[in-house]
């Protein structure tokens, strides 16, 4: 077997006291363990790379990360000394290991002759994109597992434009990448060595600064109603401590009050499950804090401050945890309502979103005549539809968002942003107080004037290679024996993005989707509701999104459930 070769290649090159040799030794008992660790490489993904630490090629660690490096740089110096010196910006996060992967990029780039910007200590994702532009670096690299279990890491590169790699240029690096014989043999230089010839640089309080500052082109409100707002933060043990609690001082957002137990870096995440703001249990301090200081709103970043979860009370006074959805649509209408009363809504405005993402962010955009594009999930269709507009002036960006908790609404940064997100939420949430309403009571006003919208997102996770088959199996089932019906209501529309086509199921008009392939299906019903299946690009899961409307909260959450559960039941059998 191939993987057993690899495997052997790995315990005979590997230097004899090398820690990842040590402990391929200790497990060599566990066939399956050895065969998920090498029976194939690390893949991109919506997400970039990512997987669990240890050693393997299907394993995040020292030589799997020197690959992409190399893979990236080849593809850098290919493009010539101007590429070479433009250079590639370095970021990561609070995970196992983040600082010694940074370095290790920052010394195979490097070794390479290609300058390098590492930053001084951990910093969020958007930050990292941030840079990218400022410095009008040629690449990025972020080490990060977003808001993976703490086992994981991963990396994620972003291109000249500070979004991350789209399609083809992804191809393109592991086209480079797939050149490398072994990823044990590859050289690096040492950190002093390029520091002496100048090819490594640290950065940090001036890209700080300078992202402080454009932080403040997105609020829209003069008035002085700030201090009143009492605000709960947790970073969850991530990147976002630092940023957001500068971002609330600078802006005027005074009453903070900050997890503490949640407020340093922690690789175990060990007052959480799961370090995803996603999961409502994510914000179980924070509710305890939020109750004694009774708190206005609360606010959680993920790891790497990408994505941002809020709770607000309801009409019983219980914290709640919004869906990105419920988010996003009221940062959306309270966008749209300032630019409008200012009048500064560009006449050709757009905002974008995913095709999992509520259809309540387009009722909003159209009632103000906006348009509303969807693009493939992943924010990085989104960033890129943002470049192209910003060379093609055919629409101008306002707002971009994914069912996920990831928003951005200034377009300096090219990814979604839980900094410039929790201030942009601040500022909603006491826009509304200013009202005598909570987010939650503002939400219920959209409800009943675009509908009761709800979504939720299912998953089954499938670990290792067998867990991969599976899923492809749970696809290919959905696509050949599609759905008629789902509790009696007809399947209207069929959407598979693998096939770039929509087929209209009464009368079998099929019309071409103008969006990348993708393994996705997607099934409209006749009563406005609809699921869509995908398998995950970053996680061991096949995910499940879920979308109805209602008359009423009630009426509209028992068509969930009731939806959930036929397709879930479906699912299994599968």
């Amino acid at each position: 077997m191939q993987w057993k070769s690899k495997l052997n290649q790995w315990i005979e090159q590997l230097p004899k006291e090398d820690s990842l040799r040590l402990e391929l030794l200790r497990n060599l008992h566990d066939e399956k363990l050895m065969e998920d660790s090498f029976y194939k490489e690390l893949a991109f993904g919506t997400g970039g790379m990512r997987g669990i630490i240890g050693p393997g090629t299907n394993r995040m660690n020292i030589y799997t990360v020197r690959k992409v490096a190399a893979g990236l740089s080849h593809y850098i110096v290919e493009q010539g000394k101007d590429a070479k010196d433009r250079g590639v910006v370095i970021a990561y996060d609070s995970r196992h290991m983040s600082p010694k992967f940074a370095l290790e990029v920052a010394k195979t780039v490097g070794s390479q002759g290609i300058k390098v910007y590492l930053f001084d200590e951990l910093h969020p994702t958007p930050v990292l994109s941030f840079a990218v532009r400022y410095l009008h670096a040629l690449a990025g690299i972020v080490i990060t597992a977003s808001h993976n279990p703490p086992e994981y890491n991963g990396l994620k590169i972003y291109a000249e434009d500070g979004a991350q790699l789209p399609p083809d240029a992804a191809d393109i690096i592991v086209q480079q990448m797939n050149k490398i014989d072994c990823e044990l043999t590859i050289e690096v230089s040492s950190e002093d060595k390029l520091i002496e010839e100048g090819f490594l640089t640290t950065i940090g309080e001036q890209i700080d600064h300078a992202y402080n500052d454009a932080l403040g082109t997105i609020l829209l409100s003069q008035k002085n109603q700030d201090k009143e707002l009492s605000i709960v933060y947790t970073a969850l043990h991530g990147t976002g401590n630092k940023p957001v609690r500068i971002a609330f001082s600078s802006y005027g957002f005074t009453n903070v009050t900050i997890v503490k137990e949640q407020e340093n870096s922690d690789p175990d995440f060990s007052t959480v499950q799961f370090p995803n703001p996603e999961e409502h249990a994510a914000f179980e301090l924070a509710i305890q804090y939020g109750k004694k200081v009774d708190a206005d709103v609360l606010l959680a970043t993920d790891p790497d401050a990408d994505r941002l979860g809020v709770a607000v009370k309801n009409e019983s006074g219980d914290y709640v945890v919004l869906t990105g959805n419920q988010t996003g649509a009221l940062m959306l209408h309270y966008l749209l309502e300032q630019k409008q009363n200012k009048g500064n809504l560009p006449a050709n405005g757009v905002v974008m979103k995913t095709i999992v993402t509520s259809e309540l962010g387009r009722k909003i955009a159209s009632n103000f005549g906006m348009k509303t594009i969807d693009t493939l999930t992943g924010f990085k269709f989104i960033a890129e539809k943002i470049n192209e507009f910003e060379q093609t002036n055919e629409y101008s960006f306002l707002f971009g968002y994914e069912e996920s908790y990831g928003y951005l609404i200034g377009d300096f940064v090219r990814d979604k942003d839980a900094v410039q997100s929790a201030v942009f939420v601040a500022e909603v949430a006491a826009h509304y107080k200013s009202q005598g309403k909570t987010l939650y009571e503002g939400l219920m006003d959209l409800f009943e004037r675009f509908g009761y919208h709800q979504e939720s997102t299912r998953s089954v996770t499938l670990t290792g290679k067998d867990g991969a088959q599976q899923i492809e199996r749970i696809l290919a089932s959905f696509r050949n024996h599609p759905p008629t019906d789902v509790n009696g209501v007809a399947v209207a529309v069929i959407e598979d993005y693998a096939a770039s086509e929509t087929l209209e199921v009464v009368t079998g008009l099929k019309t071409a989707i103008e969006l990348p392939k993708s393994n996705v299906l997607k099934y409209k019903l006749t009563d406005g509701s609809w699921f869509c299946i995908r398998p995950s690009g970053t996680e061991p899961k096949c995910k499940v999104y879920f979308s109805v409307t209602g008359e009423s909260m009630e009426s509209s959450s028992e068509k969930l459930v009731a939806l959930e559960n036929a397709v879930m039941g479906s699912l299994q059998k599968k």
